[in-house]
């Protein structure tokens, strides 16, 4: 009986400890990249762009992709259902200033429901360009409790580096192309 009483009790401190964490997340990861933010913009601002560097592109191949709205900038619409990891979701570009931030409205439906901002902000340092992705949005209870078990900034944060990364290279071999 007693070992019910006190594994009852770390199992309600645990859930309480859980209520304790933060109400919101942010994660951000930032790259160099030997190019103009005009060469950067343009591969973030058109969904159509994004099956060459996203991480998320070639997780499953048998995604159905549907695009909406505007070609690019302001009201474009990207929906996406696939299978396990991908699962279901929707973004739509909400501001697009030119050669200087990209704000997404974010909202996964599957394999969980979260609706969350993604933003890329790019400035320029010298001739290249830095370039941030961030999101960030509300942690409900769940995600609490998640967060406690998973490192969701390393999780992330390591597509995040791996998108970063491959936007990169194209944004350079573009650069290097058109001069």
């Amino acid at each position: 009986m007693n070992i019910f009483i006190l594994l009852t009790f770390f199992v309600i401190a645990f859930l309480v400890y859980a209520t304790t964490r933060p109400n919101a997340f942010r994660i951000e990861r930032s790259t160099l990249i030997q190019a103009s933010p005009e060469k950067v913009f343009h591969l973030i601002n058109d969904f159509h762009q994004w099956q060459a560097w996203s991480p998320w592109e070639n997780i499953d191949p048998t995604m159905q992709r549907t695009y909406s709205g505007t070609p690019q900038g302001v009201g474009t619409i990207y929906a996406w259902e696939g299978k396990g990891k991908v699962g279901a979701g929707r973004m739509e570009i909400t501001t697009a200033r030119p050669s200087s931030a990209i704000i997404i409205q974010l909202d996964f439906m599957k394999p969980f429901e979260a609706h969350n901002i993604a933003e890329f902000t790019l400035s320029p340092q010298g001739q290249n360009t830095e370039l941030t992705w961030a999101m960030h949005g509300p942690s409900p209870y769940i995600s609490k409790l998640m967060g406690i078990f998973f490192n969701m900034d390393r999780m992330i944060g390591q597509d995040f580096e791996k998108g970063l990364n491959s936007l990169r290279l194209i944004a350079e071999a573009e650069a290097s192309n058109s001069v």
